[in-house]
Formats: C-alpha cells, structure tokens, sequence
C-alpha cells in the first residue's frame, strides 16, 4: 500500500476519495440528465418549438456543455486546482438549475396561425442554460481528473476505479430520468426541472464535506500564483470567478445560435488538438509524443461514437414519443423515462466489467484501449440496426414494440462501458501529468462536437409542428427508420477501422494497457 493510500484510507479496495467523487458525479448527472431528456420535449410541446428549432438548442446547449470543460481544465491546472474549480462549478449549476424551474407561460396558436411565446421566460431559460454550461465547464472535467489522481502510476485498479465512478455517474442518471422526467411530464415541467437543481445542490453539499478525504491531490499544485494581482485588488482567482460570470452574456447569446456553436467548437478542437501536438512534438521524448499522439486519434474516434449514443435525448426520445408502443405489461412510461434504461443497464453491468477487465488482466486476454474502442463503436451502430429491424414489424397501428427500444438502449450501454470509461482513464494514463486537464478538456470537447453532431443528425428524420398535427405513425415510422438506418452503417462502418488502427495504436501506446 502505498504512503498516500495509507493516509487516505481505503473502502471496498479504493481510495475513499473515490466515493466522495462518486457521489457528487451522482447528483451532478442527477442534475444534468435529469432536465436533459426534458429539454427537447418541454421545448416542442410547451413553448411549441419546431422540431428543428428544438434540436438546436439541444444541440447548442449540450455541444458548449461539453466543449467549455477545456477551459475549465486548464484553469485549474495553472490557477485553481481541482477542488476550487468543482467547488465554483457547483454553485454556477445550482444556480442555473433552479432557475430551470420558471417555466412562464405556456406557447399559444393566436387567430392568424402564428405562434406566441412567453419570451421573458425564453430569456431566463436561455440565462439558466447559460449558467449550466459554465458550471459544467468548471465541474466536468476535474471531477474525473481527481479520480485519476487518486492512483498512483501504474496502479491496476485505475480502470476498475474510473468503472465504479462511472457507475455513479449512472446511478444519477437513472434516478433523474425516471422522478425528473416523470414529475416533468405528468405534473409539470417547473417540478421535473426543479428536483433537478436539488439533486444538484445535494453533489454541491457531498463535495464540500468530503474534501479531507482527497489528501491534497485535488488542490493547486503552487497556490501562490492564483493570489497573484491581476488587475487592481482583484488577484487571479477572483478574476476567473469574475470573468466566468461575464461570459453568461456571451453564452446566452451562443445557445440560440446553433451554427456558430458548431463552428467554434471545430476550431477549438483543432486548436486543442494542434496544441497537444506542439507539446507532443517539442516537449517530451519519443514515449511521451508517441503516446499522446495515439490518444489523439482515440479521442477524434469518439466523435462517431457520442454522435450516435447522444440520439437517445434527441431523436430516440421524439421516436419514443410518436411511434413506439409505451405500454410494457400495463406499464406506461413516459418517452423521457426511456432514457432510465442506458442507465439502469450501467448499474447493473458496470460491476460486470469492472470485474471482467481485471479478470482478463490477470489471464494476459485483455483487450487493449482501441479495441474495446472499436467494440464500442460497432455495438452503438448495431443498436440502431435492430431499430431499423424493429421498425419494419410494427403492430397494426403503426407502432413499434418498446421491446426494440429497450434491446438498443442494451446494446448502446455495452458499447459505452467499452468505451467511455476506459477513454477516461486512457486519458489520464496517455498523457503527462503536465497536461492531463487539458487533455481531460479535450476529451469532452470532442464529446461536445459530437452533440451538436447528433442533433444536426436527428435533423434528419424532424417533423416541424404543422406536419406534426397531421402525419401518420407509419410515415413518422418511416423517417426514423432511415436515420436509423444511416447511423447503424456509419457505427458499423466506424467499428471496422478502428479494429484495423488497434494494431499500430497497441505499439504507440508502448505498454499503456
């Protein structure tokens, strides 16, 4: 065992310090999940939104969620450390999940057809969005680079550590998909919305009394230079508080302009990307450079991956809503409560895996990174396969069996534990200490280019509010199943090459399993 182990002290064979981020993760995905599966349905059907007018500001608001989190990395890695950036992240997503709860007026038809909205409300919705992003920003990815640091190099329980925070993660989902969504759609949104911001005030309350148990590891590595002057009496950290709440105006403006989020977020990829590269090539020895640079190309792979998993808030929470048969053995869920199952699978199977990979480990059958990447990327495309099959056996109104969604929902969750926590942990093994935040931050930029992808994708099979009133189940039917059909070729197709890279991937990763 190690010194630090030692002084923190173990639970269950992990660092306490583990639980305490597993625990506030749940209840930030409790929050976040928890008005995620509400968002494009309160939008259509409360304020009338157009389907395409929805799913951009899904996609604007899910794609700066995941792309500000490389600021945030970095921020913490030069000024704030860790623990300060959770902390200040916490209260922005209190704050802008309670206002999630003032939801105005409902959206009318007037005599000419057109419709009238409640735009004050539309302008605090934006607002508390806009909180959300930034909040997420500072929280995202130092949560999960707190996990990593609680490991010594080396240490084998890295992977199974990364599984049971994930595993958190989902439990939080689970909770906030069945009581927010649920509260949201039979009682009304500003409840489904509002449990959400408690869920979030609970992970805020977790972090802060469970800071003894990190040992040190979250805070800045030279904590003089955060109290440096910046400008006047205001030192370092409080500009970035400061700043961050000047941004709001910015971000607000942002989330309704669904292209230019698009736009931003490839130019800060490839920012990030040519900045690690830089680092990678004049900065480290050959190992090191090798290494980030098969990291890379395992994060740019994502991008596929989290464009097809990330239809289950958009397009396969509309499809539950139009055309699936929600009546399961005279249960009758509601469309959101849908996005439980991805969830509740990850808490059922996480354990599994966690078990499994150390298990292959000790027998030398472990696969390595890119494949369990590729197995992630082939098992999201065959989800959407058996919705296609699905959908061409529908009963005789029209309708597909739940029981499709359900088994693609399945096979989404195997590929995601083949991916998604490995990825984490990848990332905090392939690069150097130096720059594991920014690279953490990368990471879910990436993810939130995907966003904006996945929505831009579900675009694909939209049904703007007068056509809405009048199509079929089967004509609804019909375009779902040819998105559905695109994205089981394209995950498919993109499983394929990554099992091919996995051979000079392995080699770069010199040993990193």
């Amino acid at each position: 065992m190690t010194d630090s182990v030692a002084k923190q002290g173990e639970l269950w064979g992990h660092p306490k310090g583990l639980y305490v981020c597993f625990f506030t993760e749940m209840w930030e995905r409790f929050s976040f999940y928890g008005m995620k599966f509400l968002l494009v349905l309160y939008l259509t059907k409360y304020h009338l939104f157009t389907d395409n007018m929805g799913l951009d500001t899904l996609g604007a608001y899910a794609g700066l969620v995941y792309s500000l989190p490389l600021i945030g990395g970095m921020l913490a890695d030069r000024y704030l450390g860790e623990r300060k950036a959770v902390i200040w992240g916490g209260i922005l997503l209190v704050l802008g999940h309670l206002l999630m709860a003032f939801e105005g007026s409902a959206a009318t038809i007037d005599a000419a057809g057109n419709v009238v909205r409640d735009t004050n409300a539309l302008d605090i919705f934006y607002l508390a969005l806009s909180l959300i992003i930034v909040g997420v920003g500072f929280l995202k990815p130092n949560i999960s680079t707190v996990v990593g640091k609680l490991y010594e190099e080396g240490d084998s329980r890295r992977d199974s550590g990364f599984t049971i925070f994930y595993m958190g993660i989902n439990i939080g989902s689970v909770l906030a998909t069945l009581i927010c969504t649920w509260l949201g759609e039979t009682y009304g949104w500003k409840y489904g919305f509002g449990a959400a911001g408690i869920g979030m005030l609970l992970g805020l309350i977790t972090f802060i009394y469970g800071q003894k148990y990190l040992d040190g590891k979250a805070d800045a590595k030279d904590p003089s230079i955060a109290k440096q002057t910046f400008i006047g009496p205001i030192n370092k950290e409080w500009a970035i508080y400061i700043g961050s709440i000047l941004t709001l105006g910015f971000i607000w403006v942002l989330v309704k302009k669904e292209p230019w989020v698009h736009l931003t977020q490839q130019v800060l990829l490839t920012v990030a990307i040519a900045g690690i590269m830089f680092y990678a090539f004049f900065k480290v020895d050959k190992i090191k450079r090798d290494r980030l640079i098969a990291l890379m190309i395992l994060i740019t792979s994502t991008i596929v991956f989290w464009a097809l998993f990330e239809q289950a808030g958009a397009s396969m929470t509309l499809f539950a809503d139009r055309v699936v048969d929600r009546n399961i053995m005279g249960l009758n869920p509601t469309a959101g409560q849908f996005g439980a199952l991805n969830a509740g699978f990850i808490v059922l199977l996480a354990p599994v895996f966690a078990w499994m990979w150390v298990k292959l480990d000790m027998m030398n059958l472990n696969p390595n990174i890119p494949l369990k990447f590729a197995f992630g990327l082939l098992q999201a495309g065959l989800g959407f396969g058996v919705l296609v099959y699905g959908a061409g056996h529908p009963n005789e109104l029209g309708q597909v069996a739940a029981f499709w969604l359900v088994l693609a929902y399945l096979l989404h969750t195997t590929g995601e534990l083949a991916l998604s926590p490995v990825g984490l942990s990848a990332v905090t093994k392939l690069s150097p200490k130096e720059i594991v935040g920014f690279s953490m931050g990368t990471w879910f930029l990436a993810t939130g280019l995907s966003e904006t992808l996945a929505t831009r994708l579900s675009k694909m099979a939209s049904i703007d509010l007068n056509a809405g009133e009048t199509a079929t189940i089967a004509e609804q039917a019909a375009k779902y199943t040819e998105l559905f059909y695109f994205l089981f070729k394209l995950g498919v197709g993109a499983g394929l090459v990554m099992i091919v890279l996995s051979f000079p991937l392995k080699k770069m990763m010199h040993g990193v399993k």
